[in-house]
């Protein structure tokens, strides 16, 4: 089954905080069958996050969010 993971925050973009999420997400997909078709991050802009979502979900069949890992503006 292929899956997407999709990172959410500024703080991602700038280099300001390393994903380690999405190696360790992966590993753990990878360890129980599923193949992680593509990592995407985005910002914190709630119409780039939709369509980010929108893409995936007509990629692969499962898409997994992970956001949460630095401070975030309110827009």
């Amino acid at each position: 089954m292929l899956v997407e993971i999709i990172t959410i925050g500024d703080e991602l973009l700038i280099g300001q905080i390393v994903d380690t999420n999405s190696a360790w997400i992966g590993q753990q997909l990878n360890a129980i069958g599923f193949k992680v078709h593509q990592i995407t991050t985005v910002s914190d802009q709630r119409e780039h996050i939709l369509t980010a979502f929108k893409e995936a979900s007509q990629r692969v069949q499962v898409v997994l969010i992970t956001g949460g890992l630095g401070p975030t503006r309110m827009i």
